[in-house]
């Protein structure tokens, strides 16, 4: 949206300035256009059913499939969070990009079980191995996490992007001065959900084609013009002035006394999350369930695994230019974490260029909204309201999931406020949600798939225990928000050796006496308490096992060792030694990532 547009908006804007000039927006309106001609093509085949709105009527192909797993993972969450990730702590979050290697193993192990199941939705997997109260608790726990995170995340996210490119920060409107927050959260809302509602998933399939390169080219001119300016004409001499300015920073296993970022905590939590995410999360695997075959969906997760080797490069390093820049004598770069990308886009882009980056953060907010819309709607529709309605038409089904999108975004919208009011950045932020909401849903896949004397009762109790648990701390640390900044400096000071233990005991000593017991569940690291939720549901999911009936003989159809002799040579049929090359050297960009950033 440009101020000049909208007369009305002209006089309410604040002193800042839109960085864009006519080359700029010349380039997001050609760009607008494409997306409308994709649109329009990819709707010629209307949707007539469930199969068709949701998943793309099953025909969907590896680059479909690849693309819009990127271009839906890597929403504007990446654009602001992870790069203000590296703008403060470095490298220290690039181990959550790096377990994307684990997309790998839901093409490989996952897809052909998911296949022969032909499911729409991962609660329905788990009302097929257990039981509906499974079934209903994580399509709770999943549409709860599309508010907490996700769809929230993405429209505070998108306010800290635009609010900077355009440089108004209120708007005027029938009198009343209204933060601009509003106006582009209702806006993201609104277009997008037009956007989804009218072509379902074969829209975001055939548009994330397109949105995918834009994407990589946009960031990959930030990186360029980040380390062209930092290196005065020298990328290598920007490289080592962003090194220089990181310091330890730059390093990927921190010592276990890091009270941020230890690699104990940090190594199996990252791993918890990541698995939670790639290989159970709606969002994600709607993408491959709607593969016209095997052979297409693991093909396309083996792309989405090259893909997924960028966000840190051209993310979380810019980020890291963007501090190195602010510490450059002469410069007068000056920025904060949340606002470090934007930032670089409007103080060091040519124009044309800023177009393009420009429209690289509307695929980022389009592809990631569209994408949460469509996957909280086929969560409601196909979980909840089929099952009070098994007769009801496709048609009516599409209206009640357009009805509960728009209720989950509003929800959204109004959990952004809490965001604001946590003392973390954004993608510290999600990251920690998803580490107390992850480690049940990841025992219950695990053992369920895995395990075939795991009980319906064990899974329903186990998963519940997991949950509240995770709930409980989301809450501890809301409690704790205001305080929490000034234990953190504290304990940094006795890390860094600023204070001894004595002095440190001494003042937290009013923060313990204050918060009780809710001090103490606090203090345990977030990763930590991921993995100690991760080991109790695990345990209880044994234990209640053993304490009950073993399940009917037909669950094990639902299991890794349910494919009938045809069902695995249909998956043997799909892939060959060049996907097997093609994986390992996923894995192998991983290690030598670890290894250069030891």
């Amino acid at each position: 949206m440009h101020p000049l547009s909208f007369p009305f908006l002209l006089a309410a804007a604040t002193p800042g300035q839109s960085v864009f000039n006519w080359l700029d927006w010349l380039v997001i309106v050609l760009f607008i256009f494409s997306m409308i001609a994709v649109v329009v093509f990819s709707m010629r085949k209307k949707n007539e059913s469930g199969k068709d709105y949701f998943l793309s009527g099953r025909d969907a192909n590896w680059l479909q499939i690849g693309s819009s797993i990127f271009s839906s993972n890597i929403g504007s969450e990446h654009l602001v969070g992870l790069a203000g990730a590296g703008f403060v702590t470095g490298m220290a979050m690039a181990h959550w990009e790096m377990q994307g290697w684990m997309i790998l193993i839901l093409g490989w192990v996952f897809v052909p079980l998911y296949d022969r199941m032909k499911v729409f939705t991962m609660p329905e997997f788990l009302e097929l191995r257990f039981s509906r109260g499974s079934r209903n608790v994580l399509s709770l726990l999943t549409m709860a996490s599309l508010v907490l995170t996700k769809i929230a995340a993405t429209i505070y996210a998108g306010d800290v992007v635009i609010r900077t490119l355009l440089g108004i920060d209120a708007v005027t409107i029938g009198g009343m001065r209204i933060d601009i927050f509003w106006v582009i959260a209702i806006g993201l809302a609104f277009t997008t959900g037009i956007y989804t509602i009218f072509g379902g998933m074969r829209v975001i399939m055939y548009t994330a084609v397109l949105q995918t390169p834009v994407l990589l080219a946009g960031s990959i001119f930030i990186l360029y013009y980040g380390l062209h300016e930092l290196g005065h004409g020298s990328l290598l001499a920007g490289w080592e002035a962003t090194k220089h300015a990181v310091g330890e920073n730059l390093h990927l296993i921190r010592s276990n006394q890091d009270p941020e970022w230890p690699w104990l905590a940090i190594l199996p939590g990252s791993a918890i999350i990541g698995f939670w995410y790639w290989c159970t999360d709606q969002y994600i695997v709607q993408r491959v369930l709607a593969g016209r075959n095997q052979q297409e969906s693991r093909r396309g997760t083996i792309l989405a695994g090259y893909l997924k080797c960028t966000p840190v490069f051209i993310f979380l390093v810019p980020g890291m230019v963007a501090y190195a820049l602010t510490k450059m004598p002469e410069a007068a770069f000056t920025t904060t974490g949340d606002a470090a990308y934007t930032s670089l886009v409007a103080h060091i882009l040519p124009h044309g260029i800023k177009g393009i980056v420009a429209c690289g953060m509307i695929v980022a907010l389009m592809a990631s909204l569209a994408s949460k819309f469509n996957a909280s709607a086929t969560l409601f529709t196909m979980d909840f309201y089929r099952e009070w309605n098994p007769n009801a038409s496709g048609k009516t089904e599409v209206f009640v999931g357009r009805v509960a999108t728009t209720v989950i975004v509003a929800l959204g919208i109004c959990w952004v406020l809490v965001i604001k009011s946590l003392h973390s950045n954004l993608y510290e932020y999600l990251q920690s949600v998803q580490g107390y909401l992850s480690p049940a849903i990841a025992v219950l896949f695990l053992v369920g798939v895995f395990w075939k004397r795991a009980t319906p009762q064990a899974a329903l109790w186990a998963f519940s225990v997991g949950v509240l648990a995770g709930f409980f701390r989301l809450a501890v640390d809301l409690v704790m928000s205001t305080d929490s900044v000034a234990i953190k400096e504290l304990k940094q000071h006795l890390y860094k050796g600023v204070i001894n233990a004595q002095q440190y005991a001494d003042a937290i000593a009013p923060f313990r006496a204050r918060h009780g017991f809710l001090f103490e569940v606090w203090d345990i690291h977030w990763l930590y308490y991921c993995q100690i939720i991760f080991v109790v549901t695990a345990v209880l999911m044994v234990v209640i096992s053993f304490m009950t009936k073993a399940p009917a003989e037909k669950t094990v159809r639902y299991t890794w060792y349910g494919a009938t002799p045809d069902e695995k040579r249909e998956t043997r049929a799909g892939w060959n030694a060049w996907d097997v090359a093609l994986s390992l050297g996923v894995v192998a960009i991983i290690v030598w990532f670890y290894l250069a950033f030891l």
